[in-house]
């Protein structure tokens, strides 16, 4: 299992229809401004997009307040992570962190240094004191920087949720706009954290080492649409990238979409309550399963589980301990899917990554594991 969503294998290919936790999509589902714009990609069809996507660019200039050269349009954020990372020789991943980066740098023959996030104790604050949390090293990140052309993190971090303390990333960022190094922000999930002051989008405009991933993947629920962007001032980094591309990248509907969703005030702020109200509930339900062993805090949709590999009393489902791919067994037959973390590096087999999603569907999930007792 390189990434979730595989519904496919144990589930529609054998006419199953499975509770998808694997994959951390928003559970309100495709924004209403899309559907009922819909048929102006269907009217489109018949032509070319606009090569310049000038639409798009307006529409994310007016969302993100950047200047509409400081953007590159991509086919999902995937291609904007691949082609990035294509145009540096080295590169610094801070790790456990989304697998593609480690898979697009061995494909393009970067020489790779790692930085593990370190876990936290004793902290101030009530909230982080009662979940575990896994940090970024900026001491370790800082230098190792100076091994490498550029360094690619999460915004929130995916498996784990951890965002970017600021006060303590800037000597970093001081020190890659000094030194000529490149910081690939990936903020995929960054909507979801509620508060639009934890990304670095604004940076952008002071800091042209900074280079900002996004796309409507997750918060827009439209995986399918395939629509990516980066954000940066660094106009030799954008225009690499730009060179690398093909012409029409981004499909009719992804246009579409980009002009509309951006855009649509009551989607963002359902979802943003949405995530308010549910991310709390069910970390606090999630600590109360007898087997899960550390809850992490996040800033995601999202929840990264420890699962306590030890032998339990006669009785239970697993009583001779519990890892992920037991569990993952198990909730395939219970109708879930959920995501085994253990090919994110510097994790095992003893965590499990959860989507959060609806209500009525994490109060299922919940009642199952749960059940596992009996």
């Amino acid at each position: 299992m390189i990434h979730g969503g595989d519904v496919y294998t144990d589930g529609l290919l054998k006419g199953r229809e499975l509770i998808d936790y694997s994959s951390n999509i928003n559970p309100l589902g495709v924004p209403k401004s899309f559907i009922d714009n819909i048929n102006e990609g269907i009217n489109s069809l018949t032509r070319y997009p606009d090569i310049q996507y000038r639409g798009v660019l307006k529409g994310l200039k007016e969302y993100t307040d950047c200047s509409e050269e400081y953007f590159v349009l991509g086919n999902g954020a995937a291609e904007i992570i691949d082609l990035v990372i294509a145009c540096h020789k080295s590169l610094l991943i801070v790790v456990p962190s989304f697998v593609e980066y480690e898979i697009d740098a061995k494909k393009w023959g970067c020489s790779i240094e790692y930085s593990y996030l370190k876990e936290e104790f004793n902290c101030k604050d009530s909230l982080k004191n009662e979940y575990a949390q896994l940090s970024y090293d900026y001491e370790d990140i800082l230098n190792k920087l100076q091994k490498v052309e550029a360094v690619v993190l999460g915004n929130p971090n995916n498996p784990n949720g951890n965002i970017i303390d600021k006060g303590e990333f800037q000597k970093i960022l001081e020190y890659c706009e000094s030194n000529n190094k490149v910081i690939i922000i990936d903020e995929a999930f960054i909507e979801f954290t509620g508060d639009s002051q934890h990304s670095f989008a604004e940076s952008v405009k002071r800091y042209k080492c900074l280079f900002i991933i996004r796309a409507l993947t997750k918060f827009f629920a439209m995986p399918g649409i395939r629509f990516g962007y980066g954000i940066s001032s660094n106009e030799a980094l954008v225009k690499n990238i730009k060179g690398k591309q093909n012409p029409w990248n981004i499909n009719c509907f992804a246009e579409v979409a980009a002009r509309h969703v951006l855009k649509d005030s009551a989607y963002i702020e359902k979802s943003k309550e949405w995530i308010r109200e549910e991310r709390p509930r069910f970390l606090k339900s999630l600590k109360s399963i007898s087997f899960i062993d550390k809850v992490f805090l996040t800033y995601g949709n999202f929840v990264l589980c420890k699962l306590n590999g030890l032998a339990f009393e006669k009785g239970l489902a697993f009583e001779k301990g519990i890892n992920s791919e037991k569990l993952y067994k198990i909730c395939i037959d219970q109708g879930f899917v959920i995501r085994k973390a253990d090919n994110f590096r510097g994790l095992d087999k003893q965590y499990i990554r959860l989507a959060i999603k609806d209500r009525s569907s994490n109060e299922k999930l919940v009642a199952m594991l749960e059940s596992l007792r009996e």
